[in-house]
């Protein structure tokens, strides 16, 4: 049954016209499906997972409270489309919101703000403790993007050329955030098993987790009323990935994460978007039969 199912999720993915890489597991039996999982990749905004993980790791260990204020200037704020990378005015928002800021709308600004105020050497280090040693934090979304207008020659219009595409240092695993599908998917497991945190702290990051607005790629796979789907996208030029949890009205529960590259450059690419979805679901109905 695996066996069939890696031959359909290769075959989705070059029907999409891009490269992919899978890791699926139930939670509680630890059954998987693996294509290409232990291949590092750049993890783009799916590495906000790590990130949010670790600061209510922090918190259930009483270093930092969830509900802490923290003062947001209008100015200096990290580049984005959403949330406070998008707005104007200065803000006050705790902790705990700006966490949901990064997981719901993946915004950028949010996401540094939690990272200045933890730090990513607590990130990784969170991440060997639930040994993790392949995933690793090199630097905030503010340098991220920074080494994208850097790489692109100061011009956004560059980033859909191949030949600059080709150089980016944000796609080059050895030198930005990074990890694989396996860890990626292992750390939701940890999450969902409440071995990052208990009790409050665990419900509460769950549902964090749960917060995404976007359902174009993972959700997109299990159009179902009483199947709930918690997950978080990454993209930058020609990456598209997500990963999440799939639950099911029967306690059934699968973390998944897909990662795929496009041959293409274009920005708008359904086909890649969708292809996320429709290999998790084939990875889960395979555990599931």
């Amino acid at each position: 049954m695996t066996a069939a199912a890696r031959t359909r999720i290769t075959s989705a993915f070059t029907d999409a016209g891009v490269t992919g890489q899978l890791y699926a597991t139930d939670i509680d039996t630890g059954a998987s499906i693996a294509l290409g999982a232990d291949r590092p990749t750049p993890t783009a905004s799916v590495h906000k997972l790590c990130l949010i993980a670790t600061l209510y790791r922090e918190a259930s260990h009483g270093h930092i409270d969830l509900r802490r204020p923290v003062d947001i200037p209008a100015e200096g704020r990290s580049p984005g489309a959403t949330g406070l990378a998008a707005m104007r005015d200065a803000a006050r928002l705790s902790l705990r919101d700006l966490a949901g800021l990064a997981v719901a709308v993946s915004d950028n600004t949010a996401a540094d703000l939690l990272i200045d105020t933890i730090g990513l050497d607590t990130v990784n280090t969170c991440m060997n403790d639930l040994g993790l040693t392949r995933t690793v934090a090199v630097h905030s979304m503010r340098e991220l993007y920074a080494t994208l207008r850097e790489d692109a020659g100061g011009a956004p219009s560059a980033l859909t050329d191949p030949a600059v595409v080709a150089r980016l240092r944000a796609l080059d695993p050895t030198r930005t955030n990074r990890s694989t599908p396996r860890e990626t998917a292992h750390l939701l497991a940890a999450i969902w098993r409440d071995e990052v945190c208990a009790g409050a702290y665990g419900e509460e990051l769950r549902a964090v987790l749960g917060l995404q607005a976007w359902s174009h790629r993972l959700a997109a796979g299990f159009p179902f009323d009483d199947v709930r789907v918690s997950g978080k996208t990454g993209s930058l030029p020609t990456l598209r990935h997500e990963a999440g949890v799939v639950e099911y009205p029967d306690g059934g529960r699968y973390a998944v994460a897909v990662f795929t590259r496009a041959a293409a450059t274009t920005v708008t690419l359904p086909a890649a978007d969708a292809v996320i979805g429709r290999a998790a679901r084939i990875a889960v109905d395979a555990l599931r039969a």
